[in-house]
């Protein structure tokens, strides 16, 4: 994989939100909790070296699947770099990512332990968060 070389400019907390559900388990049954991820990238118009990338973790309950609480943590980081390529940009969005993903962490945990419920904490993950990051686009050789 390509790499890049970037600035972190700073990185701002969106939205931080929990709410509990009357869901129990029933005689210690677990609940998974299956969170979610998603990603939107932008780039800024005025200065086209900077880059934000917007992580979301969503924990919803569902009709198929009660949830104890609804959880909802989104992050922004700010990034500069001198990326031109369309894999240049590529590798600078997986980095971005991957920088993100533990303030994101640590945020669930926080949220969540303050909450004064059962702490959750995301799996620590080596590589790429994103199944279509750890493709290799067409044409590219590492």
């Amino acid at each position: 994989m390509q790499t890049i070389d970037f600035t972190l400019k700073g990185i701002r907390a969106d939205e931080m939100s929990f709410k509990l559900n009357a869901v129990r388990a029933n005689n210690g049954q677990k609940v998974e909790l299956k969170p979610t991820f998603s990603r939107k990238v932008r780039r800024a118009v005025e200065n086209e070296k900077l880059c934000f990338v917007t992580l979301n973790v969503k924990i919803e309950k569902t009709e198929d699947s009660p949830k104890p609480f609804d959880l909802s943590v989104t992050f922004t980081g700010v990034f500069e770099s001198e990326a031109q390529t369309d894999a240049e940009r590529r590798a600078l969005v997986i980095a971005a990512t991957s920088v993100l993903y533990p303030y994101l962490r640590a945020a669930v945990t926080t949220l969540t332990t303050s909450a004064f419920a059962a702490p959750i904490v995301l799996p620590v993950i080596s590589g790429p968060l994103f199944p279509e990051d750890r493709e290799q686009p067409h044409g590219i050789v590492s």
